[in-house]
This record gives structure tokens, sequence and C-alpha cells, in this order.
């Protein structure tokens, strides 16, 4: 009976703290790093580190940084992808750590282990708050940001005082945003599709790069369309999709093509 809960209190341990990486890393590793050095966090050799001075001082100072940029709209997602090469990493090494003193080999499963686990947070989290960045006021923001440290904060507690309830949780977790991150991918790309157009970058922009592959191709082999080419370019020129100088030059090509 004891092994079992030894056992199921490092699991905890481990996707806890690998998943609550990809969502905070900071806030893991002052929970880790405060609690191992008050002696209230029976920490593994492999995380003992964390309650170094030196270490909580730099996480401290992180997590003060991001706290603010996380509740700036636009830049939290700017943050986020740069954390993108910061949290999946250390939750992997954090799900190492937990394991303690074993093998090889288990070391680098539980590495890979929390290294999806952070990768799948990390993403529910970034597209998430992408999707709320399209809302004009502060205050979603504040809001995820808050939940999010909240979160992060009674997803910790759970782990380490709760680890067969936290289990149960982190599964239906797992579930949920497997199923969403499809869901959300494309509703980022609907997003991303309409700010580029209500931004002009459109299909019409790939007509002026190709046009000369588009149009004088097809002189070569009509000679008779002639006229319909020197329109369709004055179309495009019209329309603001060629400039007079792009006009003119491939109007000329038209014109040499066909003598």
């Amino acid at each position: 009976m004891e092994n079992y809960e030894t056992l199921l209190a490092t699991i905890a341990l481990m996707m806890g703290a690998s998943w609550a990486s990809g969502i905070n890393l900071y806030a893991v590793l002052l929970v880790l790093g405060l609690g191992g050095s008050t002696g209230h966090i029976d920490l593994p050799t492999g995380l003992s580190v964390l309650q170094e001075p030196l270490v909580i001082g730099a996480a401290g100072i992180m997590y003060f940084i991001e706290f603010f940029m996380d509740k700036i709209p636009g830049m939290d997602s700017v943050w986020d992808s740069i954390h993108t090469f910061v949290r999946i990493p250390a939750g992997a090494m954090l799900a190492a750590g937990a394991v303690g003193d074993v093998t090889p080999a288990l070391e680098i499963a539980a590495g890979i282990l929390g290294a999806g686990a952070a990768a799948t947070s990390h993403a529910t989290k970034a597209g998430t708050r992408l999707l709320i960045n399209t809302s004009p006021e502060p205050v979603t923001n504040w809001s995820a940001s808050i939940m999010e440290d909240f979160l992060v904060l009674a997803g910790m507690w759970a782990a380490l005082k709760q680890p067969d309830i936290f289990l149960i949780l982190f599964v239906v977790f797992m579930g949920i945003a497997i199923w969403s991150l499809p869901r959300l991918w494309f509703l980022i790309k609907t997003l991303l599709s309409k700010i580029a157009k209500f931004l002009g970058f459109t299909s019409e922009q790939a007509v002026t790069s190709n046009v000369s592959n588009s149009i004088v191709p097809s002189i070569e082999f009509q000679p008779h369309d002639q006229i319909m080419a020197l329109e369709r370019l004055q179309q495009l020129r019209d329309k603001g999709v060629l400039t007079e100088q792009e006009f003119e030059q491939q109007k000329s090509i038209i014109l040499r093509k066909n003598n």
C-alpha cells in the first residue's frame, strides 16, 4: 500500500509540474522551490536544486515580469510564442527530475510524457489567449490571466496533497484539450484569414506576382487573344493590382511576343 501511494504521488508530481509549466512555468518553480526550502514539500533528488536561493530568485523575477506581460492584450500572445521554446523543454526536465533516482530509460520516458503534457497545456493556453485578444477591452485578458494563475496554484496543491484526485482531473483536462485543440486551430485560422482580408492581403496580390507567368505564356500559344490580354492587363491596373510601370512592362512583353 505504501509503495502504491508513493508511486501515485510521484506520477502526480511528474504530470502536475509538467502540465502546470505549460501554463505558468515560473509559478511552478516558485511553488516547488519555496515549498522545498521551507520544508513543506519533500522534493525528490532531481528537483532539489529548485530550492536553491539563486533559482528561487530567478524564478521570482521572471514570474514578476510574466505577471504583467500576461495581462497586456497582444503582448501576452507574443510572450506565449517566445515561451513555446521554454515551457515545453522545462516541462520535460521537471517530469524527468520528479521520478527521482531511476534508470535512464524511465527518466527519458518521463521526460517525453512531461513534454507532451506541457505542450498540450501550453497550446491550449496560447490558442485561447489569441482568440481572447480579438476583444478590444483588456478585462478578459486580466480575468484569463488571474484564472490561469489560480489554476496552476490549485493544480499544484492537488498534485502534492491529493494526487489521486489530481490525476483524475488531469485525464479529464487532457481529453478536453485534445478534443478542443483542432477546433481551436480552425477558429484561429478563420480569424487570421479575416484579418488578412481586412488588411488587404488577398489573392489579388498573388495575381500580381504571377501575372507574367499567367498572361504571357497564353499569348505565345494564342496570338489572336492579344486584345483580350491587353484588356485584362488594363483591368488589373484599374483595380490597383498592377502599378503603371508593371502595366507598361507587361504590355510591351505582349506586343513583342506577337510581333
